[in-house]
């Protein structure tokens, strides 16, 4: 596909396809290379060593007096940066700000914002200078320690990089998105970098594994907590990839009476204050933080934030472990060390990798600030010598400029000097000539020859030279030390205590009594309140009232079929008591033909007693039936025409048991194997017909049943001997008095 352009020379034909490709690429490459991605050796984006660079020039050193930010903007934007003003300014106000840099740069004063998200005020406000971080990062500049290119608009010069005798990517951190790619690497501790860069020169093989001895981790200017295993770290920082988990520093507070208050102090990096407390807030009233009773920022210099609990029975951690599930009071920062190598190459490296650019940054730096001073040096030791010769014939010097015509062309034919030399000498002033000047002279040549063979030894020794390295970081690392207010490490870590996720989610449902309603027909819903009266509810036609029971919102509910599984639903999630309810057959993946035999609240430490209608069972523990999905959980297997048919608690030494044929068998309850799944061992014997019920009792206590108008009957184990035997045995008819519905009535599930 092609179009024409109209140039000069007439219409010109090109390939759509290539041309935008062209055009595509070199906007990416603008992006990745001159705004998105910092100098692996300096740390910082065009946009931020151009504010540091126009902030030199306009002299805004530490302890030097403060300059209108307006001034600084204007004076990058008109000279390096041809951009939207208030990009720079942001770029500005992000250096000063000691909640968004670990290590400003800036030295504002005035509004620059706060950790509640609010903006800095307009830059014809506010004041700036920089910070001692700056001077360091700027150290060597006038030195030939790097590289200078020519401006956008060919009329000024700007560094390519700048010194940077600071660890500042890693310690500062970077975040920025290009064109296909991105970084983000989170801010450091300096004299945790200082001790590793050090190990590196000594150990020039050393691994990242070795390094992260020194480095332990981001070292965030908001603290906060990181909850990482050493593992993850390790690999993040071999492969320059992955994450760190971070989350609030909170300690909890006493009150009166028992109550407490647990209060925030330091909240994870980049999370706005009032953005986080408004979303928390949010969620209280959504009612999806039953544990929160409110939530008050109390903040001044410091964060506090304070957090009510409902009562003073809520476990702490657990409404932490809440907060941390559900809102930024735990967040995440990624790390993607992308970042520009050698200045021009894009490239994700690993942390040893980093460190040993910036390694070799310092150590080019050195040399050629070396080799500048050296060039001084041996300047003015060449002006030196020749002063000494004119102090030596100073009066032969005072004739030939007083009398000669060409006064520099004499004095270089009779003695011998050079140009340099016999300018300097032409331009001595006369009070240079006193007795005293000649001493100084041969002390200051005798001071500068020893520094330069000091300089040519140094840079004629590599070792020296890393020696030399290792020193000046050395002097970072006491300068920004952990005994230093800037130094010290903010950021802790710690380990993620196990609270179980359905702990958490059962902690968070409020707590309020109901009453489950099941109808014959599997319909089930709650009616709030623990209702005693339940005949007057109404069904739907055909169905009737099945079975009902008190519960809490908080509770499981269980629920057992005829084909022996068990199916697990919170109380919490039931359908209001207004209508009819819902299908219980809808809320789970329930096989056609099989029916509803239980519905009871979970108590996870008791026993049941499952049977199928042809009298097989066992014992098993009602911890071992919850179901996760909704498929349900197999316990009782049973092969039709038979059904699991009881489902009862065992809770006692004996078991009863009693056929459609009326008749009742006693054994030990020892007798019942506790399983947790299978068809289980026959319990009592018959000639046709199936198990009409049963029920585990203590043998101390006695063997009772009640009839149909309530009345309760109890025997004594002697009474009962008659019907006491083995399991499996065929047993004989019940006692008098025992009802004929063949049920033992009274308690059940």
């Amino acid at each position: 596909m092609g179009k024409e352009l109209i140039g000069q020379d007439g219409p010109e034909s090109v390939n759509l396809k290539d041309a935008l490709e062209e055009r595509y690429l070199s906007y990416a490459l603008t992006t990745i290379m001159h705004r998105a991605l910092p100098d692996v050796r300096d740390g910082l984006k065009p946009v931020h060593r151009r504010i540091l660079y126009g902030m030199r020039l306009l002299k805004l050193d530490p302890g030097q007096g403060f300059k209108k930010c307006a001034r600084v903007v204007g004076d990058v934007m008109g000279k390096y940066h041809p951009h939207g003003d208030a990009a720079i300014y942001d770029a500005l106000v992000r250096l000063a700000q000691d909640f968004s840099v670990r290590y400003p740069m800036v030295d504002g004063q005035g509004n620059f914002g706060n950790i509640d998200g609010d903006s800095a005020a307009a830059m014809r406000y506010t004041e700036a200078r920089m910070t001692d971080i700056a001077k360091r990062v700027l150290d060597g500049l006038d030195e030939n320690a790097i590289d200078f290119r020519e401006t956008y608009d060919g009329l000024d010069k700007e560094p390519v990089v700048l010194p940077g005798n600071f660890p500042n990517l890693l310690a500062n951190g970077s975040t920025g998105i290009a064109v296909g790619m991105a970084t983000s690497i989170p801010p450091h501790n300096a004299f945790e970098l200082c001790e590793a860069s050090r190990h590196l020169i000594a150990n020039p093989q050393a691994e990242n594994k070795d390094l992260l001895q020194f480095i332990k981790g981001p070292d965030f200017p908001t603290g906060g907590v990181i909850v990482n295993d050493e593992a993850s770290i390790l690999e993040a920082y071999e492969t320059g990839r992955g994450s760190f988990r971070t989350r609030a520093k909170w300690h909890k507070e006493e009150g009166q009476r028992g109550s407490y208050q647990i209060v925030v102090t330091e909240i994870p990096y980049q999370v706005q204050k009032s953005r986080l407390i408004e979303k928390t807030a949010e969620l209280l009233m959504a009612r999806k933080l039953p544990l929160l009773d409110d939530i008050r920022d109390e903040s001044a210099e410091d964060v506090r934030v304070v957090l009510v609990p409902r009562n003073k029975n809520v476990d702490p951690d657990l409404l932490m472990a809440s907060l941390f599930k559900l809102t930024e009071f735990e967040s995440r920062f990624s790390l993607n060390m992308n970042v520009l190598s050698q200045g021009r190459i894009p490239k994700v490296m690993s942390l040893r990798d980093v460190l040993k650019e910036w390694l070799e940054h310092q150590k080019e730096t050195l040399i050629r600030r070396s080799n500048h001073r050296l060039d001084q040096i041996n300047h003015r030791l060449e002006v030196l010598e020749g002063y000494l010769i004119a102090f030596l014939n100073l009066d032969e010097v005072i004739r030939i400029i007083r009398e000669e015509d060409d006064a520099k062309a004499e004095l270089i034919r009779a003695f011998s000097l050079t140009e340099v030399q016999a300018e300097a000498i032409l331009n001595m002033r006369l009070r240079s000539l006193r007795k005293l000047e000649e001493m100084e002279i041969r002390k200051e040549h005798d001071k500068l020859s020893k520094e330069r063979d000091g300089l040519i030894a140094l840079l004629g020794s590599d070792t020296k030279l890393w020696n030399r390295v290792s020193n000046q970081i050395a002097e970072i690392g006491k300068a920004y030390g952990p005994e230093t207010e800037l130094g010290k490490r903010r950021t802790q870590f710690g380990t993620i205590e196990d609270h179980d996720l359905g702990d958490i989610q059962q902690a968070m449902i409020e707590k309020e009594p109901i009453t489950v309603i099941v109808s014959d027909k599997g319909w089930i819903r709650a009616l709030k309140g623990h209702v005693q009266d339940v005949s007057n509810l109404t069904f739907k036609q055909g169905d009737k009232l099945k079975l009902s029971f008190h519960a809490e919102t908080t509770d499981k509910l269980i629920v057992f079929t005829t084909g022996g599984k068990f199916f697990t639903m919170g109380a919490d999630k039931l359908p209001g008591g207004r209508g009819h309810g819902e299908p219980i057959r809808l809320m789970f993946d329930m096989e056609e033909g099989h029916d509803i035999l239980k519905v009871f609240v979970h108590k996870p430490d008791r026993k049941l007693l499952l049977t199928s209608t042809e009298a097989r069972g066992f014992v098993v523990n009602e911890a071992d039936v919850i179901a996760n999905t909704r498929k349900g959980k197999q316990v009782l297997n049973v092969t039709a025409p038979a059904e699991a048919r009881l489902c009862v608690p065992a809770d006692g030494d004996y078991v009863a048991v009693i056929g459609e044929n009326r008749k009742l068998l006693l054994f030990p309850f020892s007798q019942i194997a506790v399983m947790t799944r299978g068809r289980g061992v026959r319990l009592q014997r018959y000639r046709d017909g199936g198990i009409s019920d049963a029920k585990v009792f203590a043998k101390d206590a006695g063997f009772t049943w009640t009839d149909s108008s309530g009345r309760t009957f109890n025997r004594t184990m002697e009474e009962m001997s008659d019907w006491t035997g083995d399991r499996g045995q065929a047993g004989r008819l019940p006692p008098n008095g025992f009802p004929r519905s063949n049920k033992f009535g009274g308690g059940g599930l």
